[in-house]
């Protein structure tokens, strides 16, 4: 799929034109300007290190990402998963954020750049399909370190960049040709929208230049054996009473990039934390199928939905407080795949 040297060369001069951020961080549009290296923390809350709150097999993304068609899985041999490292911190902290236990409260264990090389390589031994960095924004640096001691240890799976949107174009620019598959979400059209849910007006102008710098870098998505390799997915969770914001988001997407970009669109909100005003319910049926119907009429050919809405156990919803946070279902034996 790729050359292990290139990617070493490409890490290494993306870590040497970074790392200056470390004593005046820029990494993210916050442009908080803290030394880092000297334990200082901006809007993030996070050092100089990674901090993870959970690495393991996730079964939740979409198919191609976590490499299951019809869960639960029947048989556990054929389970797959997505190799996910949920970082600690964020850098948009919307207040209805689902991982608030680690995007606001920040729970997690500071580790060095050895450890998450680590925790990549034994994901990678449980047969992952990819290594996938959630919320990897305010992180970037130390893990960035972390793929070359990786790659210098035999790592040959696809990276995932799983992301808010709410980025530096010059450090996404530099992760071209380290990032295999881009995931980012799409969340706000509106700036008040925006400011009144993560004190961010200017989220979608930053996010919809940094989508299309992405979709520059890896195009449409692409497959071996079913499961993706290199491309975008544009992920927007559809939010209770805010339909119309979504109507203009599609637009965009369809004006601007391709009908065939791909385009998770996702019925799960749940409240959560701070959750206010209008979000203070769960997204309607009828809200999410209008939602659909003009995903239609725009004429997508690429989109995965959500068919099912979450239950107050749903295995999607995760508590960062257990070993294990989300509830995976227990694999059936009374149908095959």
């Amino acid at each position: 799929m790729f050359k292990v040297k290139e990617k070493i060369k490409k890490l290494e001069r993306a870590i040497s034109i970074l790392s200056e951020n470390e004593r005046e961080c820029r990494l993210c549009p916050r442009s908080c300007k803290v030394n880092r290296a000297k334990e200082r923390k901006g809007f993030c809350k996070t050092g100089n290190n990674a901090i993870v709150a959970y690495s393991g097999l996730h079964f939740g993304e979409e198919p191609p990402i976590s490499g299951y068609y019809d869960y639960p899985m029947t048989d556990k041999s054929l389970k797959k998963g997505s190799g996910t490292i949920f970082f600690t911190g964020c850098n948009l902290k919307c207040t209805f954020c689902q991982n608030y236990q680690i995007s606001w409260e920040m729970k997690g264990r500071e580790i060095s750049d050895e450890e998450l090389a680590d925790l990549m390589l034994s994901l990678q031994d449980k047969k992952a399909l990819n290594i996938n960095l959630v919320s990897p924004t305010h992180l970037i640096i130390p893990i960035l370190r972390a793929l070359k001691i990786a790659y210098n240890k035999g790592l040959s799976i696809p990276v995932v960049y799983n992301s808010n949107a709410y980025e530096s174009l010059e450090v996404i620019k530099n992760l071209n040709g380290i990032v295999d598959i881009y995931l980012p979400d799409l969340k706000y059209f509106n700036p008040e929208t925006s400011e009144k849910y993560a004190q961010a007006r200017d989220y979608f102008q930053v996010a919809t230049k940094i989508i299309k710098e992405m979709y520059e870098q890896v195009g449409d998505l692409r497959f071996e054996n079913g499961y993706a390799v290199k491309g975008l997915i544009i992920r927007h969770l559809v939010l209770p009473g805010h339909i119309k914001e979504t109507f203009k988001i599609l637009e965009w997407i369809y004006n601007n990039l391709s009908e065939k970009a791909w385009l998770s669109i996702m019925s799960q909100y749940k409240p959560c934390f701070k959750a206010s005003g209008p979000l203070e319910r769960k997204l309607r049926r009828e809200e999410y199928e209008i939602v659909l119907k003009k995903v239609e009429d725009l004429g997508f050919e690429n989109v995965f939905i959500q068919s099912e809405f979450l239950n107050d156990d749903e295995h999607l919803v995760p508590d960062f407080t257990k070993e294990e946070p989300f509830k995976w279902p227990e694999v059936r034996k009374d149908k095959s795949i």
